[in-house]
């Protein structure tokens, strides 16, 4: 909890540095009519700076460390799933229990969209126009993977199919190669 001038607190609720995510809450709602805000503004926009990944080309990506957080929101999908199926099977259900495995399943299977979305397909993928050209069918190939698994992400959060896991992993591993070591 970060405590500032006049009573104005600033918590934060999440932190994930490979994502570059950061949010934050803001306590004492005089001072956030008041116009203080403006300073918790500042100091998102600051730890933004520091940690978020840029969209501005400045060319330093690290994909295996994206594809490794994918590979990680799979898994955690996978026990969120067989967790909500374990707890609603049992004699007296604990419903908030499963509501939070539904949380945790449906907030990792976003992660992946967004960084299929945020992350390759804004920042890695170049278009390729030339149908002729030897890039093209590698750029279909990228396009087609990366958009099975938006699907398969979103698929996994209307259900609790473990066969959109399968999926999953399975685009996932055909994508590895594409961008394994290429920075």
């Amino acid at each position: 909890m970060l405590e500032l001038k006049n009573d104005l607190k600033i918590e934060c609720l999440e932190y994930n540095i490979i994502r570059g995510r950061i949010i934050l809450k803001v306590f004492n709602k005089e001072d956030i009519m008041s116009g203080k805000i403006v300073i918790a503004g500042m100091l998102l926009f600051a730890c933004a700076s520091i940690f978020a990944h840029c969209q501005i080309p400045c060319g330093i990506f690290d994909d295996d460390l994206r594809l490794a957080a994918i590979k990680e929101d799979i898994q955690t999908i996978e026990k969120s799933i067989n967790e909500i199926v374990r707890l609603q099977a049992e004699k007296t259900i604990d419903y908030n229990q499963v509501v939070r495995w539904i949380n945790n399943k449906d907030k990792h299977a976003e992660t992946i969209q967004s960084t299929v979305t945020d992350y390759f397909m804004a920042q890695r993928v170049k278009p390729v126009t030339d149908k002729d050209s030897p890039e093209y069918a590698d750029y279909i190939k990228k396009l087609t993977l990366l958009h099975g698994i938006m699907v398969a992400a979103m698929k996994s959060k209307q259900s609790l199919d473990l066969e959109n896991v399968s999926k999953l992993r399975a685009l996932s591993a055909e994508l590895n190669p594409l961008f394994e070591h290429k920075h």
